[in-house]
């Protein structure tokens, strides 16, 4: 059974969310939040698998919640699903650097919902990494700067070994784990022992903060386009 908790301002969607999603097998409501401050507190005593967040909030929004939730779960921390209004809202770069594992458009269709929602309490990202990393390059280089060298890697990256560079590489480029380990001549499960040890080292709590970590350290650049 899949433990969820909804959290929006507005009660109609809140209770509209929670609605379909008691109704869905599967799957349990264990509450409802209209602020981040209620989530936290709720996330903290209800110990939800999958927290469907809006973002825009009086008071503490979605993104300082998300950060408050992931951080001080005592155990495993939930996984956040953001639920945004535009599909490049300006805070959805935010959220995966807080630690969402995902995003979501609040027009979409029930049953795409309910298959995020299990999606992500799997521990899948709700999006194709090439969905993603193009997400994170829109919003890492805006606007976007003039050619120059390539800044050097953050010291936390020395901690990795040049194979959890490379994998981490990889990860930031949007390649899959599939791929990565079809690149590498490796399994798969070598390549999430590289990723896992990664995001213990850097302390990263999904693999939308390492893509995230990637841009911001240099390791990958993102693509300038013509304009």
């Amino acid at each position: 059974m899949t433990r969820v908790l909804v959290v929006d301002d507005q009660v109609l969607i809140r209770s509209g969310l929670a609605a379909l999603l008691r109704a869905t097998p599967g799957i349990a409501v264990v509450g409802e939040a209209g602020s981040g401050e209620e989530a936290v507190r709720l996330a903290a005593s209800t110990a939800p698998d999958v927290v469907l967040m809006d973002v825009r909030m009086p008071g503490m929004g979605g993104i300082a919640a998300t950060e408050r939730i992931v951080t001080s779960a005592a155990d495993r921390a939930p996984k956040v699903l953001i639920l945004t209004t535009f599909d490049l809202d300006e805070y959805v770069y935010e959220a995966l650097r807080a630690g969402a594992s995902g995003f979501l458009l609040k027009d979409t269709p029930p049953e795409r919902l309910v298959d995020a929602v299990n999606a992500v309490a799997t521990g899948t990202m709700l999006f194709a990494p090439s969905i993603l990393r193009r997400l994170v390059e829109t919003y890492v280089n805006r606007p976007l700067p003039e050619p120059g060298p390539v800044p050097a890697p953050k010291r936390e990256l020395r901690a990795l070994t040049a194979r959890e560079r490379e994998v981490l590489q990889m990860v930031g480029r949007g390649m899959s784990n599939t791929e990565i380990a079809e690149h590498l001549v490796i399994s798969e499960a070598t390549v999430k022992t590289h990723l896992n040890r990664t995001m213990g080292k850097l302390d990263l709590a999904s693999r939308a903060q390492a893509v995230v970590l990637a841009y911001e350290t240099g390791l990958v650049t993102p693509q300038h386009r013509p304009g």
